[in-house]
C-alpha cells in the first residue's frame, strides 16, 4: 500500500499545464540527466517522510519554482548548491542532483543563509509548486496565474492538513494572498528577491530571535 507521501508526490506529478514545467514528471532537454523526474520525486518524498517523522511544525510558503532552483531539485527554495545542506540538516541519505549542469539561485542562497541558523528546517513549499515559464522559453521565470494556482493549491492544503503546523510563514505577497484566501493565519515577510534581501533577513531574525549577521557575513550568502 502506498504511503501518504507517495500518494502526494504521485498526484503532484500528474499536474500538467501549458507553459509550466512539472519537475516531478517533465524532462528538461537542456539540463536533465536520464531519470531526472524520478530523482526529483525521490528527493521530495525523502524530505517529507523525514519531516513527518521529526514532527516538523512550521511551513514556509514562497511564490513558485524558479528555473535556477527548485525546477532542477524538486525542493522548494533549494538550489543544487544547497542539496547537501538539506540532506545534512535532516539526516537524510539519497538527496541527489538530477541535472548534468549546476546553477545557483539567489533566492535559495538567501533563504538557506537563514535556514542554517535555525534549529530545524521547516517544511518548504510554494503557493504554486511548479515552474511557470514564458512561452517557448523554459529557462525563464514568470509569475503564475490565479488559474494555475487553483490547479495545484490542493498540495498546500494537503500539507497543512498533514503537518498541522503551529506556524506558517508567507514569503512575499503572493504566498500571503494564497494563505489568506485559504483562511490560514500566518506571518508575512518580504520576499528576498528584487531587492528584498536585507528586509527578509531582518524580519526572519526578529521572528526567530536570532542574532544579526555582520556586513561581511551578508556578503558571503
Amino acid at each position: 500500500m502506498a504511503s501518504w507521501v507517495e500518494d502526494f508526490v504521485g498526484a503532484l506529478a500528474e499536474v500538467q499545464l501549458p507553459n509550466v514545467f512539472n519537475p516531478y514528471a517533465d524532462v528538461c532537454p537542456s539540463h536533465d540527466l536520464p531519470g531526472a523526474p524520478t530523482v526529483r520525486r525521490n528527493n521530495l518524498a525523502k524530505v517529507l517522510d523525514r519531516q513527518l517523522v521529526m514532527g516538523t511544525d512550521t511551513i514556509w510558503v514562497g511564490r513558485d519554482l524558479g528555473y535556477r532552483g527548485a525546477r532542477r531539485t524538486g525542493l522548494a527554495l533549494t538550489d543544487e548548491r544547497h542539496l547537501p545542506e538539506m540532506a545534512s540538516a535532516l539526516g537524510v541519505d539519497g538527496i541527489e542532483k538530477s541535472t548534468a549542469t549546476s546553477l545557483d539561485e539567489r533566492t535559495a542562497s538567501i533563504t538557506w543563509g537563514v535556514l542554517r541558523r535555525l534549529p530545524s528546517v521547516p517544511v518548504l513549499w510554494n503557493a504554486f509548486p511548479l515552474h511557470p515559464h514564458g512561452p517557448g522559453d523554459q529557462q525563464s521565470n514568470r509569475q503564475h496565474t490565479l488559474k494555475e494556482r487553483a490547479a495545484a493549491l490542493w498540495s498546500l492544503e494537503a500539507l497543512v492538513m498533514k503537518f498541522q503546523p503551529r506556524d506558517i510563514v508567507a514569503i512575499g505577497n503572493d504566498a500571503s494572498i494564497a494563505l489568506t484566501a485559504m483562511g490560514l493565519s500566518h506571518t508575512k515577510v518580504r520576499h528576498p528577491s528584487y531587492g528584498g534581501q536585507a528586509q527578509f533577513i531582518d524580519q526572519m531574525e526578529q521572528l526567530y530571535e536570532i542574532s544579526s549577521l555582520t556586513e561581511k557575513q551578508l556578503r558571503l550568502i
